[in-house]
């Protein structure tokens, strides 16, 4: 039997949904949004004299072209910034793949943001961060030091994992909230999903395992934004707006939040093309 909320049109999607749902037109609607969230916070935090701690995803990644013109232009300094990364691919020996790997998240931010910025306004290598399978305990350590983080950005998985935090109904959502950085099996699902989505379907050349902060991490950051924009989001957002509180769909354990907000396209808020 279908549940009724994947039914849902816009309007229904958006009355009195379980977490703050926010529509916009399309996806640059979304990305630059993303953006300027991601500066302002900068710019506020900067004319204080203080630090700038980011939870940052590669995927999305439409918000970076916009975030690094916005830099650029504005002159924004980001020595006071921080970029934890929320997740990296491992090869078979569970250890980083290589920058030049076409899903590379550390080569995509080289390529596509810190390369881009003006020299005299990007942040130190040091504060340029990805989870180490090595070091685990890096990121949570890190975190605590900085005093923790200000803006937790990400999308949502097609099983509703937030970074590479996936499923599992045999924990409870206490036992789920409690897992920090660490290394991991993906899933069949998110494998075939992200074939789809980033890899022009080549399935068997995904890799099998990653490296995630945890949703410890992104659960404790003081605000969370969430951007949904494919066209298998429809139901993903229905879902996460409407649907029960269950570690089977763990952006669910997020709701509690004080600052959580989820933005999708008009297209994702269509229930058909």
């Amino acid at each position: 039997m279908r549940h009724e909320y994947y039914s849902y049109n816009k309007e229904q999607l958006l009355t009195d949904p379980k977490l703050p749902l926010f529509c916009l037109k399309d996806n640059d609607s979304v990305f630059q949004q993303m953006a300027e969230q991601m500066v302002h916070e900068i710019q506020a935090n900067n004319a204080k004299g203080e630090k700038t701690v980011f939870i940052c995803p590669v995927g999305p990644v439409g918000q970076y072209p916009y975030f690094v013109d916005m830099v650029n232009s504005q002159n924004v300094s980001l020595k006071q910034v921080w970029f934890i990364n929320m997740d990296e691919y491992l090869d078979e020996n569970k250890q980083w793949i290589p920058m030049d790997h076409p899903l590379s998240f550390r080569g995509f931010m080289e390529r596509t943001v810190y390369s881009k910025i003006k020299p005299e306004l990007l942040m130190g290598e040091d504060q340029r961060i990805f989870p180490d399978p090595n070091h685990v305990e890096q990121i949570p350590e890190l975190i605590e030091k900085l005093g923790g983080v200000d803006i937790a950005f990400g999308g949502i998985g097609i099983n509703g994992h937030v970074a590479f935090n996936e499923a599992d109904s045999e924990m409870s959502p206490e036992e789920f909230l409690a897992q920090k950085t660490r290394v991991l099996p993906i899933s069949p699902e998110t494998r075939a999903a992200n074939a789809i989505g980033d890899f022009g379907g080549a399935l068997e050349d995904m890799p099998e395992y990653c490296v995630t902060v945890g949703i410890y991490e992104i659960a404790h950051a003081r605000k969370i934004r969430l951007g949904c924009f494919r066209n298998w989001h429809r139901a993903v957002v229905r879902r996460a707006g409407h649907g029960d509180v269950t570690t089977d769909f763990p952006v669910s354990l997020l709701r509690d939040h004080e600052d959580i907000t989820l933005t999708f396209t008009e297209y994702v808020g269509r229930l058909e093309d």
